[in-house]
């Protein structure tokens, strides 16, 4: 049986472990919340850049670029899906949802969809 002195030794080791992994969730959260605030704070330029490229493409004629052809996209040439995961720590739960919402989307598509994977984990 473990002595009183390495049985309290062992408790400060858990208590020290249980601070570090706070301090880390709450670096993670204030992470996560300016991450969000700068995308919803690009959306205003999003719009207006939509806007502005919608513009130009219809002054331009279609035959200047493969991508201002207004037609269908070729039906045979699947689509890309591209799913990109975070590769920092205490992104497991975002991973796993984030591959979730890509094979659901997958098996509700018809057609043949190329993944292009980005990220270690």
């Amino acid at each position: 049986m473990p002595s009183l002195i390495d049985l309290r030794r062992r408790i400060r080791a858990v208590k020290n472990t249980q601070q570090i992994t706070k301090a880390m969730k709450t670096v993670s959260a204030s992470k996560l919340r300016k991450a969000q605030e700068r995308i919803v704070n690009a959306r205003p330029f999003a719009g207006e850049m939509l806007r502005v490229l919608k513009g130009l493409s219809s002054r331009i004629e279609s035959t200047a670029h493969p991508l201002l052809a207004s037609s269908a996209p070729n039906s045979e040439a699947p689509s890309l899906l591209i799913v990109v995961t975070a590769d920092k720590g205490l992104c497991g739960g975002f991973n796993s949802a984030l591959l979730r919402k890509a094979t659901a989307h997958i098996r509700d598509t018809s057609d043949q969809v190329a993944l292009a994977l980005i990220g270690r984990k």
